[in-house]
């Protein structure tokens, strides 16, 4: 019998995400300009003391940070991070701390204490991330006077951030190693809380936080080989066809098969990466009968074949074959293409 994870879980382990940090410790007037971030990154911010004001580049959303609060921008868009008195920056200065680089001002004003990031999503995942989740996220775990009732996920979301803040403030032997890896579990704490909270209209996110739509959702990340008809993902949730597709389509903002296809493909770039498997394996994997039809669907979706996809993932440092399966492996893509 197969083992049933949740959506989260399966979405972890098909998206390999890292981070790399830096501590802002700045003081009023101050202001940091973002550029759009690299096509496998994503910023996130994390206020540990004081205020900050967040502005979008791309679509002029405004959101005041509180200590506590968590800013993730999964599309990477360029932004602005200010105190809001509108005066002349401090110019500031980026020191090295024990490994972790230290952003600071000699600003007099109020202080702020703020951990600045990128999660680095493998490729081709940043895909993914950015057709499924919102351009902005913001996550408020400071409000737990009712979050310890009605928001676990937030109290647990700050105990990390609590983690994280002593790590940056006691500056210990390897805290910039701890903090960096302590990212991935921010990353995934942070989904969980926004899902909690209802925060995302559309994408992965609304489908998941939709009571009668999450037995579909689960079953797609659990098993995306199997052969899904409309019907039978309908009969899970105890809907119509026609009722399914309509929920289906307003949550995710994408059709099932649309998901189902993007985990096939994102699963398949995975095999391809880290198996010596042949390109038929690695379709009947992801479930399709047809090398064929497997191919055209990969270049549709990810913009190369398999076989240019595995030795680019190959060259890009992707674990070694040797120069026999490498070369099988090539022919064997390059002779059905």
């Amino acid at each position: 019998m197969q083992y049933q994870a949740d959506w989260l879980t399966r979405f972890m382990e098909l998206v390999t995400v890292t981070g790399k940090l830096t501590r802002c410790a700045l003081g009023a007037p101050w202001a940091i300009e973002y550029s759009p971030a690299g096509t496998q990154e994503m910023q996130y911010h994390v206020v540990l003391t004081g205020r900050a004001l967040l502005e979008n580049s791309d679509n002029g959303a405004t959101y005041e940070l509180r200590a506590g609060d968590i800013a993730l921008l999964p599309h990477g868009s360029a932004h602005v991070l200010h105190d809001g008195s509108g005066a002349a920056p401090v110019p500031s200065r980026v020191r090295d701390s024990g490994g972790l680089l230290v952003k600071e001002n000699s600003g007099a004003g109020e202080a702020l204490d703020m951990l600045c990031g990128r999660f680095v999503v493998a490729p081709p995942h940043d895909r993914l991330i950015r057709s499924y989740l919102p351009s902005e996220l913001v996550v408020r775990t400071e409000d737990i006077g009712i979050a310890a009732q009605s928001l676990p996920q937030a109290e647990r979301l700050s105990r990390l951030v609590a983690l994280m803040r002593a790590e940056a403030m006691d500056n210990e032997v390897g805290s910039g190693a701890i903090l960096n890896a302590l990212s991935s579990a921010l990353f995934a704490l942070t989904l969980r809380a926004a899902v909690e909270a209802g925060q995302a209209r559309t994408g992965v996110l609304a489908l998941a936080a939709h009571p009668r739509l999450s037995p579909a959702a689960t079953a797609i990340f659990n098993d995306p080989a199997r052969a899904w008809t409309l019907p039978e993902l309908a009969g899970l949730c105890s809907m119509s066809r026609a009722t399914f597709q309509r929920h289906f389509q307003a949550s995710l903002g994408r059709s099932a098969m649309d998901l189902l296809i993007d985990i096939r493909m994102s699963a398949a770039a995975n095999a391809l990466r880290k198996s010596t498997s042949s390109t038929e394996a690695v379709a009947d994997l992801v479930g399709y009968q047809s090398v064929s039809a497997f191919r055209r669907v990969f270049a549709q979706r990810m913009g190369v074949t398999p076989g240019d996809w595995r030795q680019r993932a190959l060259k890009d440092g992707a674990p070694h074959l040797s120069d026999d399966e490498a070369d099988g492996a090539g022919e064997r893509d390059r002779a059905g293409e």
